[in-house]
């Protein structure tokens, strides 16, 4: 017996004690959690109930809100009816009246003119009859504005309510609404109802005011008309919303006393429910997560594939650096163009192994400008890169900062593309422009001795006609008493050749003038002076073909500035394609050279010359080639004259016209401007 009890005993404190006491610890943190998710669904579903109550009283405000705005838009249907329709005093206020027995809500109902003058009025059978229209003109303030702005927006406008005093003390709540009578743009007059707020309340449906009041309240809550009343309850829900009425904004106020929902009884049915409800929704949330992180991982990478798939088939390079200046990524692009892979540059900072040595402290200090800011954002710049190869090309350089997601700037941004193949077209185009130089200059040359051509044989067979006329009068002999007059003849053809050898001699050089997009020489001259130096040749050969000259330029016309030597030459090929246009059978052969100011008032601003003849015209399929060079209906002709006479006329900037003359013929023009000074 003394051997049992020499066995030691156990300490207090250690063995199974000290683990009842961390069960009964866990034990009451799970019912802690237990009574506070209890407590929890209890609380829900007490709060679901005030919230379906709350609920079911805005349902009944949005309703009541409804049905008011339905109401009052019946009445401004009525009120346009009863505007569209009376337009005499008499016959409006006939029918003002049944429309007031109609119409509960309205007190009175007036119609008054642009000046707001009272026209007609009538007063409700249901309302004590409101102060005598005479006695509210002018009318108050507040109907003022509202109809003025009637008038503006062509819509009806409510003024703000205010308070009609009854006797015995008591009142109305009254709000007037102006409505324009328009006849398209102009303005008739106004129709004003006056509604009183109680009466609009009573058109509510008496399920909205039974056990429950409805009131219209101003904005900042002053209570204007309250309809019903509500039940005695433990709480008072209230629900408010705007009618937003033109010109006069009120709120619709709802107030219901409700029991508070009971407790218990929805005890067992809030816990069964909610820990139901509780463990479905897990499942369906941890569901719908796992799908929407597969769904996102499949997005993700798709848009990660097809922005890699992009970066990797453009042909511009990107390259983006921190702000330390460091690549942090290069494209495929970039590293074709550079020759080197991402490895050798991602992480690389100045120098940049793609720089040229000779341009590695210039570039140095740019990075630094733009990392610092202080160079300008998403400009481009040209460059010069170095190919790991050691070749050199140039590139275009965008650069802008890369702003993170978060809105902050975490470096730069640069696309880079290669410009060789861009100066390789340059000199292309530069080698094909110079050859194109060339080739017009060549055929400058041409047309320089088509021209000269051309121009030179008038002056040179007026100079093989006099010369062919001087040797006949001196082979022919000098007859008895003749000497002198045959001298006289001599001389003036000598004259005549000496002076047609000059002309052709400025013709030459008018002509290389022009050739050579030169201005020419221009001067002061008269009209009269330069028609009166192509009159000879004119004459001449209007003798050979028996045709009548006549020259209307009167010798008072101001100066014109012009290049005398081409704009005569002008007037000769016009006048000889006249001659040679009536050659070809017309009856009477009138050739009229004229010149007159334009305008023909004071002071004139031009000189118009024209050249008419009596010929058969120009037709139609010839007028659309008229000008072309090198285009003649003549024989012999080059198609050069009238091509030259427009480009003359446009030098001096005038335009080449033409057109039919009446009975038969045609007429050239041209305007030279005035000399100034």
């Amino acid at each position: 017996m003394t051997d049992m009890h020499s066995w030691p005993t156990p300490l207090p404190g250690h063995g199974a004690p000290a683990n009842a006491w961390r069960r009964r610890g866990l034990w009451g943190m799970l019912v802690l959690v237990v009574v506070g998710l209890l407590a929890t669904l209890v609380w829900l579903a007490r709060s679901y109930e005030m919230e379906q109550t709350q609920r079911d009283l805005e349902r009944d405000n949005s309703y009541a809100a409804q049905a008011l705005r339905q109401r009052l838009a019946r009445n401004l249907q009525d009120l346009h009816g009863l505007a569209a329709t009376q337009t005499e005093a008499v016959g409006w206020t006939a029918a003002a009246g049944p429309m007031l027995g109609e119409h509960r809500e309205w007190l009175r109902l007036q119609w008054r003119d642009p000046q707001l003058q009272l026209l007609a009025a009538a007063d409700s059978p249901y309302y004590a009859p409101l102060p005598a229209p005479e006695s509210d003109l002018p009318p108050n303030v507040d109907l003022g504005q509202a109809c003025a702005q009637a008038a503006k927006t062509a819509g009806p406008v409510y003024a703000p309510s205010r308070f009609v005093p009854r006797p015995g003390g008591l009142g109305d709540e009254v709000m007037e609404l102006c409505l324009p009578i328009l006849h398209g743009t102009r303005l008739l007059g106004y129709l004003v109802a006056a509604h009183t707020l109680e009466g609009v309340l009573a058109q509510l449906p008496t399920q909205l005011t039974r056990g429950q009041s409805v009131s219209l309240t101003e904005l900042d809550g002053t209570r204007l008309a309250v309809q019903g009343a509500p039940r005695r309850g433990t709480r008072v829900f209230v629900a408010q919303q705007v009618l937003d009425l033109p010109g006069a904004p009120m709120v619709l106020r709802l107030e219901g006393a409700r029991q508070l929902p009971d407790v218990f009884p929805n005890v067992l049915t809030a816990l069964v429910t909610g820990l139901s409800i509780a463990l479905v929704t897990v499942l369906v949330l941890l569901a719908r997560d796992f799908r929407r992180r597969q769904a996102a991982e499949a997005e993700l990478a798709q848009a990660l594939s097809f922005r890699k798939a992009m970066e990797d088939s453009l042909v511009t390079g990107l390259r983006a650096r921190d702000l330390q200046g460091r690549i942090t990524y290069v494209n495929p692009a970039f590293c074709a163009m550079v020759g080197y892979e991402p490895h050798e540059l991602i992480g690389r900072g100045a120098p940049m192994p793609y720089w040229p040595p000779e341009h590695a402290h210039e570039y140095g200090e740019r990075q630094v400008q733009r990392l610092a800011g202080q160079a300008p954002g998403r400009d481009g710049f040209e460059s010069v890169f170095l190919r790991k190869d050691g070749t050199r090309f140039p590139v275009l350089i965008f650069e802008a900062p890369l702003i993170a997601a978060v809105g902050k700037q975490t470096g730069w941004m640069s696309a880079v593309m290669d410009m060789t193949a861009l100066r390789r077209a340059e000199e292309l185009s530069r080698a094909s422009q110079e050859r194109l130089q060339a080739s017009a200059r060549l055929a400058t040359v041409g047309e320089m001795a088509s021209l000269m051509s051309h121009e030179l044989n008038q002056p040179l067979a007026v100079i093989s006609s006099y010369a062919t006329g001087s040797l006949n009068l001196l082979q022919g002999g000098p007859a008895a008493g003749a000497d002198a007059a045959m001298l006289h003849d001599v001389r003036t053809a000598l004259t005549r050749i000496a002076d047609q050898a000059g002309r052709a001699g400025k013709v030459i050089h008018s002509v290389r003038d022009l050739v050579r997009q030169r201005s020419t020489a221009r001067q002061a001259v008269a009209p009269r002076e330069l028609v009166d130096t192509v009159l000879p040749l004119v004459q001449l050969q209007a003798r050979k073909l028996d045709a009548l000259l006549q020259v209307d330029v009167p010798p008072t016309l101001p100066a014109v500035w012009c290049e005398p030597t081409m704009i005569e030459q002008v007037l000769i090929n016009l006048a000889r394609n006249g001659l040679q246009a009536m050659d070809q059978g017309a009856a009477a052969r009138v050739l009229r050279l004229r010149a007159r100011a334009v305008p023909d008032g004071e002071p004139p601003s031009a000189v118009e010359f024209s050249v008419a003849d009596t010929g058969c015209g120009i037709a139609d399929d010839v007028a659309e080639q008229l000008f072309t060079p090198f285009f003649t209906t003549k024989d012999e002709g080059m198609g050069l004259g009238l091509s030259l006479c427009r480009t003359v006329v446009e030098q001096h900037g005038g335009k080449l016209l033409h057109a039919p003359q009446s009975p038969r013929g045609t007429v050239f023009s041209f305007l030279l401007p005035l000399a100034r000074g």
